[in-house]
């Protein structure tokens, strides 16, 4: 900050006192100047008395003025000292602290000494603050008992003395159908699969077919075991014995796969009608997911005859085409093989495939409620045929198919692909009339939007069944009848 301006010589003696920092807390003015250290240092001239004055006088008072008294002064004249000798009060002015409440019969020539009475006021509780502290207390004293009895109280007794329910009187009545009583019926036939080989281990599900040991599951758990020696498939049954199986027939057209076991005796599942199954009826999924033998699950089957498409690799040749049973009940790897019956225990589906959110690159993810299970109707056929004789057909109608094409209904290719006719000569299809570029627009009166969904519609039929067809040649359709031919033995 700036040097402040020297102030000028008139003025560098201060005329007014210095501020106090301490307040009077009664409210009384200043009090008069102590005079300073050179005054109170070196004695002065000798200082005349004032001359008495009549009560009711003013007197003079230093650095302001109080009001006139009508009463004799607060300190009567002091005394002087002789000639030479200091005062020996000198400079000390009275000070006046209290009011005076009486004055003490003083000397002639003394000064009157000043008695100041106080009274100091007694403080005491009152009845307003007296009750609630007393009910403090005492609810502190009841709380700090019941604190230390639960402390130091023993919780231990010598007969806990529990509720015994009577005998027979927890006897709970499970309907048959109940899913508690489907699991009672059709746990002793599923059966846990584990495969062991080149490419590592993998897990599954499957049911006995037959009493002398025949067993069904996917083809895609036990694919890598097909000729391989080092590869073992062990058999697990749910009283935890273990079997070693070898595969009677597989086929990767229906992801299907017979095994066979030394074991007789075995309780098989009945295979229902898979074409009575509407939407909303109650099913129970059975399998070991992740290995968790004896799982059950349940749900409803959410749809009928969803095109699904799966397979052990990229390759077509290896790829699945199955019509579906869609269900919400829990299906997670290890349940493949698995049945899905419905309420009366009945085998409706395999378990077989699980859907992924879209962009999802795990190959192994979890239920979402949305699991896929090849009808019963195509186990039936499918497994009689690869216990007969070890391999499995499917019925075709002789046309190849155009994946490019993205109009209404599913076109039939416009020319050969890799060597393979675009219309088989002689063939159901050429005997119906179709030709190439002309689009299938319906089978059966249900309209197909993709060449996966005529795949499957197809593949659901038995071979010599005929079907009809919606097709589209230029701007004319037309509806066909196709009798369906079986594919040559794999």
């Amino acid at each position: 900050m700036p040097e402040p301006a020297e102030a000028p010589a008139a003025e560098t003696a201060r005329t007014d006192p210095q501020p106090s920092p301490f307040a009077s807390p009664s409210g009384r003015r200043a009090l008069p100047p102590t005079p300073s250290a050179t005054d109170g240092m070196t004695p002065g001239p000798p200082v005349a008395a004032p001359a008495p004055q009549a009560q009711g006088t003013h007197w003079p008072v230093p650095h302001g003025s109080v009001p006139p008294f009508s009463q004799t002064p607060y300190a009567p004249p002091m005394p002087q000292a002789p000639a030479g000798q200091q005062q020996p009060w000198a400079g000390v002015p009275f000070a006046m602290s209290a009011p005076v409440d009486e004055q003490a019969p003083g000397q002639p020539g003394m000064p009157h000494t000043l008695v100041v009475r106080r009274k100091r006021r007694r403080r005491s509780l009152s009845v307003a603050w007296l009750v609630p502290l007393l009910v403090l207390a005492l609810v502190a004293g009841a709380v700090g008992g019941i604190v230390g009895s639960r402390l130091t109280e023993d919780d231990r007794l010598a007969d806990a003395g529990l509720p015994v329910t009577p005998a027979g009187s927890g006897t709970i009545e499970r309907a048959p159908d109940s899913v508690a009583g489907i699991a009672a019926q059709v746990l002793p036939s599923v059966v846990s699969i584990q495969v062991d080989g080149a490419e590592g281990s993998s897990t599954g599900s499957g049911f006995v077919l037959r009493a002398d040991g025949y067993l069904v599951t996917n083809n895609h758990v036990v694919a890598q075991a097909d000729g391989s020696e080092s590869a073992t498939i062990t058999v697990t049954f749910v009283d935890g014995s273990e079997q070693e199986a070898s595969i009677v027939g597989r086929t990767s057209d229906y992801d299907l796969a017979v095994l066979k076991v030394d074991v007789d005796g075995l309780t098989p599942l009945a295979l229902g009608d898979s074409d009575t199954v509407v939407v909303g009826d109650a099913v129970v999924a059975v399998g070991a997911p992740l290995g968790l033998a004896g799982t059950v699950t349940t749900g409803i089957v959410s749809a009928l005859n969803r095109p699904v498409s799966a397979g052990v690799s990229t390759d077509t040749e290896d790829t699945a085409f199955i019509n579906a049973i869609q269900t919400d009940a829990a299906i997670n790897p290890g349940n493949s093989g698995g049945p899905l019956v419905n309420a009366a225990g009945e085998v409706i589906g395999i378990n077989s495939a699980i859907a992924q959110p879209p962009g999802s690159t795990s190959l192994v993810g979890g239920s979402i409620g949305l699991g896929f299970a090849i009808p019963s109707n195509q186990v039936r056929r499918t497994a009689g045929q690869l216990i007969e004789t070890g391999s499995a057909t499917y019925p075709i109608i002789g046309v190849l198919l155009d994946q490019r094409y993205s109009g209404e209904g599913v076109q039939v290719s416009t020319a050969d692909t890799a060597g393979r006719e675009s219309v088989t000569a002689g063939g159901p299809a050429e005997r119906a009339g179709i030709h190439p570029g002309d689009v299938i627009l319906a089978i059966d009166g249900r309209p197909v939007t993709d060449p996966d969904e005529l795949i499957v519609a197809i593949r659901a039929r038995t071979p010599g069944d005929t079907i009809v067809l919606r097709v589209r040649s230029g701007s004319s359709e037309r509806d066909v009848r196709v009798r369906l031919d079986e594919s040559p033995t794999q």
